[in-house]
Formats: structure tokens, C-alpha cells, sequence
């Protein structure tokens, strides 16, 4: 399994979805070689996973890491800075060139693994993926948590593109992460649909939120009578985090006791901050930051309701993860997760006004929130991490099937 970030060292969903999967599938007995580009020393020796707190250690997955500064959402700019800052001979100039040589260094690491099935996480691992095929002749699934159209909104970079589209060409299955996705993969990658499945994200639900909430400290905006309105997810233009901001004003003008709280760091930051101070809601808007942990349960906890206004979401864990710590969610028509969630408030991402007339329903009536929060809980009972493992494990074994025929 190729990817490029696992918890606890993790900055987005893929590390939080890659947790889950590699858990649930060492709990099937299935054993998994994780390659990962990590900034360390290239004589570090393979080593047993260590999964956060939940899950410490597996001698069913072993932990590969090879020298390399690729992370989820880095774009070209970025890359180049950390190369000089860095300044290691291992670097390749530019980021398509250390895909390629992820891609090469995934083909020698190939020959010396035994393995059945390679699985490639997004376009940065396809080039290790399709290398260690052409090495082993082993089947390649592919697995498609998010596109150059969700990241840049259409405005697409063709290296990565082109990487992007010959990884799902040359795979010998394609996962989706919805059929959101999958319907964009068909659509500007031209992939057929047979060849693409799709597996949801799952989440793991704890104890119920209403038993988790009692005897916990009290906001001290909470205290003095206001609502809590939470986006949570990378400030970038695919998340939507300006509609936020647009949508905070609308909402502040009809009830004035709220407060909208912005967990998450991104390109976007100073734009929103300066959009929010623009429109004189300063006073109202709450940068946090980025959290994660238990950090980030507890603003879910503090929450009367998560809005995940975002442009182009091939899923959005976060909605899952708000529901588990007990907060509604408001999500928008163009994302992944609502295909899972029935008991979700829904509208298009750019229809501000009707984003705003839900979000004061669930501020003007309790019994409204209160109904969405236990009726979601109540419904991601099946959209676990154990059920996608086992949906994988099905996909692996009918490409192993048609491999060990040929062979």
C-alpha cells in the first residue's frame, strides 16, 4: 500500500482514512506493507505502525518510510520551499519529478516485498503504484479520495492531471471514495464505469454524545447564551471557507447571539480574515486554528452546528466525525458523505441565502437540532471502517482471482 501520511503525523482526511482502512483490514488478518515518504534519515529501518491511541501496534502491517518531503495537498510552490529548506541531496527539483522518483524508488521496493494486491492512495503514490505493477506484474487498484477538479476547482494543473488519469488507466480497478466521485472520474478522466467501485469512509462511533456532554465544562460563550456555528477542514477554495464567512453575515444581521468558529489552516487564511473584518464580524468570527485530537472533539462537542459549505467534496469525514461527538450537520449538496447521512441538512454550496435560512431554523428551534444530532448518531451505525475493510477485501480477492488464473 502506497500513500503519504498516516496519524498521528497526519494533516487531512487521507491519514485519518488510511488509519481506519489499515486498521480494519490487519483486524481481517490481511498483512499490509505501508509505504510512506517521510522527512527522515534514509537509514531508517522498517518499523511496526504505531496507531495513535487506539491502536498500538500490528504485526500484521509493517511501516516503510523513504526520504521524501510529499504530503497531502502540496502543490509546486510549497514543494520547492520545503526543498530549501531542507536543502538534501535526496530531493528531486520539482514536484513532478519527486512523484517520478517516488514511482521509481516504489518499483525497487517492490522487489524486495512479497505481497499479492498493490493499493495506491491519490495521484502522488500512482507513479510507485503502476511502477510496482510493472515490476511484479501484481494487480493495481487505485484509490481516488480526491481529484485535481476538487482541489483547484477546475482550474487543473495537467502534469498532475496527466499523472492522475495514466494511474486510473493503468490500474487494474479504481476505488472511489463516492459516487460523487466516481461520476467525476468517469466524466473528465474518461474512465469507464465497471472498471470504478465505490467504497464510503467510514467512522467509528464511541459512546453516545448525550452521555459524553454531561459534566463537561460549558464555553464560556455558551455561558453567556450564544450559538455555535463550526466550519472545520483545510482553508483552501475547495472547502468553501469565503461562503462561510458570506454566510456568517447573513445570519449575524437575523441573530445577532452567535459566534462562528474556523478550525483549520490554509492558502485562504488571511483572505477570510480580512473578509470577515470587511463585513464587520470580527467580533463574531473565531479563528482556531488547526486541531486535531482531542482538541478538535471538543469544539465538535461545543457545537449546535458543523457547516461544511465545501465547492467540490469527494467525501467530508469531518461531517461524520461532527455527528459522533454530537453536533447536526449542514452540508452541502456537493459532497461525497451525503449520500451516507439521510438525517443531514443539505443545500448547493452557493446558495448563501438558504444556507442561512437552515442554519436559523437550527438556532431558532431546539427540538429541530435536536432531532438532527440523534437521528444521525443513529444512522452511521453502518458506515464503518470495519464494513469498507471488508468491501476491499472483496475487491482485492476477485483481482487476485483473475491474476492467479492467468498465472
Amino acid at each position: 500500500m502506497f500513500g503519504w501520511e498516516f496519524p498521528p503525523f497526519s494533516s487531512g482526511g487521507l491519514g485519518t482514512a488510511c488509519f481506519g482502512l489499515t486498521k480494519a483490514l490487519s483486524d481481517a488478518n490481511t498483512h499490509i506493507t505501508f509505504v510512506l515518504p517521510k522527512k527522515i534519515d534514509v537509514s531508517s529501518k522498517d518499523m511496526d505502525i504505531i496507531f495513535a491511541d487506539s491502536f498500538t501496534s500490528s504485526d500484521n502491517v509493517k511501516l516503510l518510510r523513504i526520504d521524501s518531503i510529499l504530503s497531502p495537498y502540496l502543490s509546486s510552490k510549497d514543494y520547492l520551499a520545503q526543498k530549501n529548506v531542507k536543502d538534501n541531496q535526496y530531493y528531486a527539483n520539482d514536484l513532478i519529478s519527486e512523484v517520478l522518483r517516488y514511482g521509481i524508488l516504489g518499483g525497487e521496493i517492490a522487489r524486495e516485498v512479497i505481497f499479492d494486491v498493490i493499493h495506491a492512495h491519490d495521484w502522488l503514490s500512482f507513479r510507485a503504484g503502476m511502477a510496482a505493477k510493472k515490476v511484479s506484474g501484481k494487480p493495481l487498484i487505485v484509490h481516488v479520495h480526491s481529484t485535481e477538479f476538487d482541489r483547484t476547482t477546475g482550474n487543473i494543473n495537467k502534469d498532475i492531471y496527466k499523472i492522475e488519469k495514466e494511474g486510473m488507466e493503468a490500474a487494474d480497478g479504481v476505488i472511489a471514495v463516492s459516487q460523487f466521485t466516481k461520476d467525476l472520474i468517469i466524466k473528465h478522466y474518461g474512465i469507464p464505469a465497471e472498471k470504478i467501485q465505490v467504497v464510503h469512509n467510514g467512522i467509528e462511533k464511541e459512546l453516545d454524545p448525550r452521555i459524553i456532554l454531561e459534566g463537561k465544562p460549558i464555553n464560556r460563550f455558551k455561558e453567556m447564551g450564544y450559538k455555535i456555528v463550526l466550519f472545520v477542514g483545510r482553508i483552501t477554495v475547495q472547502k468553501g471557507p469565503d461562503y462561510f464567512i458570506k454566510v456568517a453575515d447573513l445570519v449575524l444581521k437575523y441573530y445577532p447571539k452567535a459566534i462562528f468558529v474556523v478550525v483549520g489552516s490554509g492558502e485562504m487564511e488571511h483572505q477570510i480574515i480580512e473578509q470577515a473584518a470587511t463585513l464587520g464580524i470580527s467580533d463574531k468570527v473565531l479563528f482556531a486554528g488547526y486541531l486535531r485530537g482531542e482538541e478538535l472533539k471538543k469544539v465538535y462537542k461545543m457545537a449546535d452546528l458543523f457547516v461544511m459549505p465545501s465547492v467540490s467534496e469527494p467525501f467530508g469525514l469531518t461531517a461524520l466525525e461532527s455527528v459522533v461527538n454530537g453536533a447536526p450537520v449542514l452540508i452541502s449538496n456537493q459532497s461525497g458523505v451525503s449520500e451516507v447521512l439521510t438525517h443531514a441538512l443539505k443545500v448547493d454550496f452557493w446558495d448563501i441565502e438558504e444556507m442561512a435560512n437552515k442554519i436559523l431554523a437550527v438556532l431558532l428551534y431546539p427540538s429541530l437540532q435536536l432531532t438532527l444530532k440523534e437521528e444521525a448518531y443513529g444512522e452511521i451505525g453502518s458506515q464503518s471502517w470495519k464494513n469498507a475493510g471488508g468491501k476491499l477485501i472483496n475487491i482485492y480477492r476477485k483481482f487476485l482471482d483473475s491474476y492467479l488464473l492467468k498465472n
